[in-house]
């Protein structure tokens, strides 16, 4: 366990590379979708036996969180199609009980959900203190293909003169005050960007149509948004020098090799964790004496 411990403690320093703690000079296009800092061969058959003892610490962690139930962690993941996003929560989160920790996916909006504020539907979908939230899409969608098709802000039934050159700003204004709120709640938040390049979400498009395994996983819609691509480029690249804070950083995570992207958000998830100082809570004199009587009867074979 303690070459493990060692091991995540460096995975937790190399997580750090990837925060947005200057967002001001943030630039997407100077992020490698490739970079593995040069771990090599050596680390990607190490992977799993690192990404494993990642999630065995994580678990701990998790346990810790819910006895202690006064924090609530939200974690983010937003990303283009095809960069890992799903992968990535399954295999970080595999450790994690079930009990706490609740996974939510936003797909487009309903009726009945843009009848309502932007923020709404997954205000609805957060964690309890003691839990783990993880949002696949989020609102930051509202920021993302929302700027990117304007047609989908004509059907949020906005009134007119509040749709203006300042709507985004506006909504970077509204979020950011947002997760400032949950914050002072008690709320932890982190936000992780895959960032995979053009021609790697091609390469596992193509194998999700040649795969018979995969093809259920192929849209249309999705190989169609490609052609927005810098658009969304650029989509990405103000938000997360519009959003990214201390309270709630973004992580700008690179999904061209999966098995360095779930080190890096496992590694970032712990961090977060760790910075919480948990620890199981410490019973009273009451209980202590419940626990005691408890003991004897079972002792004495009651």
């Amino acid at each position: 366990m303690g070459a493990s411990k060692k091991a995540i403690e460096r995975a937790s320093k190399f997580a750090a590379r990837y925060r947005i703690d200057k967002p001001g000079k943030f630039r997407l296009k100077e992020w490698d979708a490739d970079d593995t800092m040069d771990l090599g061969k050596e680390a990607k058959g190490r992977a799993a036996e690192l990404l494993q003892a990642g999630v065995d610490h994580l678990a701990a962690l998790q346990e810790k969180l819910y006895a202690q139930d006064r924090w609530g962690v939200l974690l983010v993941f937003q990303a283009m199609d095809a960069a890992g996003k799903d992968g990535t929560i399954k295999h970080v989160m595999s450790g994690i009980n079930p009990q706490g920790c609740q996974v939510h996916s936003f797909k487009s909006p309903s009726a009945e959900e843009l009848d309502h504020d932007f923020l709404w539907r997954t205000n609805c979908r957060l964690p309890e203190r003691g839990r783990i939230g993880i949002f696949n899409r989020s609102y930051y969608e509202e920021v993302l293909v929302v700027r990117v098709h304007p047609e989908f802000l004509e059907r949020q039934k906005l009134p007119p003169k509040l749709v203006t050159k300042k709507v985004w700003d506006e909504r970077y204004e509204d979020i950011n005050a947002y997760e400032r709120y949950l914050a002072r709640n008690g709320f932890v938040i982190r936000k992780f960007f895959l960032n995979v390049s053009k021609e790697e979400q091609k390469k596992r498009f193509l194998e999700r149509l040649e795969n018979p395994a995969k093809n259920w996983k192929f849209s249309l819609a999705d190989a169609q948004e490609r052609g927005f691509w810098t658009d969304y480029m650029a989509a990405y690249d103000e938000m997360i020098r519009a959003t990214s804070t201390p309270h709630a950083p973004w992580y700008v995570v690179p999904a061209n090799n999966k098995w360095f992207t779930r080190l890096v958000v496992a590694a970032a998830v712990i961090d977060a964790l760790e910075e919480l100082d948990l620890a199981f809570p410490k019973v009273d004199e009451d209980k202590r004496g419940e626990l005691a009587a408890a003991r004897k009867a079972l002792t004495a074979g009651k």
